[in-house]
């Protein structure tokens, strides 16, 4: 395994995109009620683990819908399965800086499954989705019981297109800086009440909402 900080792991295995469509969902209109999970209590981010397996398949293709398991361009070019793993740390290390006084600590595993982002074609013409899905499991720091079972947790995000991409760009909204929020209020969301993040396409992106967001 090779490991960047104690935190992430990306695991070497045996070696879909900006999913580029019409939003059915967003902030304004009601969604689905969460399916909650066995009651759990309120947990404090103590500690993390980010797995993303080198098994998912990066696509560097600049279509609407490249096939593959990763497709991120928020970056240079590079290890993909490294730059994804270091979104999920930002978005933890967010979790952890909030007031968390009186919840019990627990250790979160984080197990990537998705990470489609939109491509230069999608973002610059007609917008799409980020489809991102994790499992999540949390675990006693010290015993290493299992506190919340895993499970999964969908986390797409609208993203923009066209000149409304490119008004964001300028106010420095990237794709990066949208989703790593947006991971960190999921997460913590879920940690509050396993189960609860909204289904569908959302934007958790609170602390970012500006003019270009329209």
């Amino acid at each position: 395994m090779k490991k960047i900080r104690t935190g992430i792991i990306l695991a070497i295995g045996l070696g879909l995109s900006a999913c580029a469509s019409v939003d059915t969902a967003s902030r304004n209109i009601p969604l689905e009620a969460p399916q909650m999970l066995p009651a759990a209590p309120v947990v404090a981010l103590a500690d993390y683990n980010i797995k993303v397996s080198r098994s998912l398949r990066v696509s560097e293709a600049n279509m609407y819908y490249p096939m593959g398991d990763i497709v991120w361009r928020g970056d240079a070019m590079g290890d993909r399965h490294e730059q994804v793993a270091r979104i999920f740390q930002d978005s933890l290390i967010q979790v952890q800086q909030q007031n968390q006084q009186g919840a019990l600590p627990g250790v979160v595993d984080i197990d990537l499954l998705r990470f489609h982002a939109l491509t230069e074609k999608t973002r610059y013409t007609i917008g799409g989705v980020h489809s991102i899905a994790f499992n999540m499991t949390v675990r006693n720091p010290v015993t290493g019981e299992v506190i919340v079972p895993t499970y999964e947790v969908k986390a797409d995000l609208r993203g923009y297109g066209g000149s409304k991409a490119l008004a964001a760009e300028q106010q420095g909204l990237t794709q990066k800086l949208r989703i790593t929020r947006h991971l960190a209020n999921v997460i913590a969301q879920e940690l509050a009440t396993p189960g609860s993040a909204p289904k569908g396409v959302t934007e958790l992106v609170a602390g970012l909402e500006t003019a270009a967001q329209g």
